[in-house]
């Protein structure tokens, strides 16, 4: 399995790492950015997260050398505060989160994430879960097609591709990734086709996050990761697109506001209190020379915070 880790230097170096401290991969993949912080480690430990099977067969082996430094874990980083009370972690010291599709994942046309190949329809990073993209495109109605495609792919001719998904799915269960890019190309008329972006890039994008519940498990993991970082500790989040990074980002920035009652209160009745600052002003994006190596980390945008 060939994977880059995606703004690896930069990871290591924001996380400022304490060599006895304990760190979160929260979304281990390959294991190459756990592999990096291990190797700062002393005494201390990572905890590796993923949903993928695979992945964490994989991220065994490689991390095997560090023995008991890294303790991975079968789970989602949504359930990021569960998984730390059932290892007896309070607090840590750094969290990491890569929100890409690995690139294993995206060439194992067999996992039905990639819109390149015909395969079937699965898009399931937890390969045991009920939900598939098969089931989304074949079960959900044409006004929750309609909407998934809007919200989370932002794909403007939304409409009409869920009317023509329902439409062909009357002659018979949509199947494969090919099918479901053949109806996106039916609908879209010949200017859009010849757009620099692959026409079947926003659905795709849509259905795999509605399969994986992504968003919620990222609003869940943003609302528990800051109450769980020492003082000083440092949370880094890698997104890949626009709804990932503005939920970060607004999370980040509540957080900085501190209290979020109305100017004219006399006394303060939320109790929120500021617990974030963000370490750089902008997203730290890849450079030229990761992107020649690199192309697909070109949409990756990470956002460092620290907790105060």
């Amino acid at each position: 399995m060939r994977h880059e880790s995606v703004l690896l230097q930069e990871c290591v170096r924001y996380l400022d790492i304490d060599p006895s401290g304990i760190y979160v991969d929260g979304t281990l993949g390959m294991g190459g950015h756990a592999e990096a912080v291990l190797e700062k480690l002393g005494g201390g430990m990572l905890v590796g997260i993923d949903r993928d099977d695979r992945a964490l067969a994989f991220s065994r082996e490689r991390l095997a050398r560090f023995g008991g430094k890294a303790r991975l874990v079968k789970g989602s980083f949504g359930d990021l505060g569960q998984i730390l009370d059932s290892l007896g972690i309070q607090k840590v010291n750094g969290m990491l989160f890569d929100l890409g599709v690995s690139s294993p994942q995206l060439d194992d046309k067999e996992r039905g994430f990639s819109y390149m190949q015909d395969a079937p329809l699965d898009m399931r990073m937890d390969e045991s879960a009920p939900l598939s993209a098969r089931d989304v495109l074949n079960t959900y109605s044409e006004a929750e097609l309609r909407s998934i495609f809007w919200r989370y792919g932002e794909e403007r001719y939304a409409g009409r591709i869920a009317a023509a998904v329902v439409a062909a799915r009357e002659r018979g269960p949509v199947e494969t990734t090919g099918q479901f890019v053949d109806i996106i190309r039916s609908t879209m008329p010949a200017a859009a086709l010849r757009e620099k972006q692959h026409p079947a890039k926003r659905c795709f994008q849509a259905v795999r996050i509605e399969v994986n519940d992504e968003l919620g498990q990222l609003e869940r993991m943003l609302d528990q990761a800051p109450d769980r970082l020492v003082r000083g500790g440092r949370l880094l989040v890698i997104s890949f697109h626009s709804l990932e990074d503005r939920l970060v980002k607004e999370a980040i920035r509540k957080r900085e506001n501190g209290c979020t009652c109305p100017p004219d209160f006399p006394v303060c009745t939320c109790g929120f209190v500021k617990t974030l600052r963000s370490v750089t002003r902008k997203p730290v994006v890849p450079d030229g020379e990761e992107l020649a190596g690199n192309p697909r980390a070109r949409s990756a945008r990470l956002r460092i915070a620290e907790k105060v």
